[in-house]
């Protein structure tokens, strides 16, 4: 999956009780219902991963 502001790819970086999608161009940090939308199968088979996700 790629940035919306730099094309670079988009890691899942898992915190704290949240997920967040992060660029590791520009270090934008996406939340999941921002990019939900535009999420491609490598993405979603990593996020299947955790059991909840929390919108935050």
């Amino acid at each position: 999956m790629r940035c919306r502001k730099c094309s670079e790819k988009l890691e899942v970086l898992r915190q704290c009780r949240r997920i967040r999608l992060r660029c590791t161009g520009c270090k934008h940090e996406y939340r999941i219902h921002e990019v939900a939308s535009d999420l491609d199968p490598e993405t979603e088979k990593i996020l299947e991963r955790y059991t909840v996700l929390i919108y935050d």
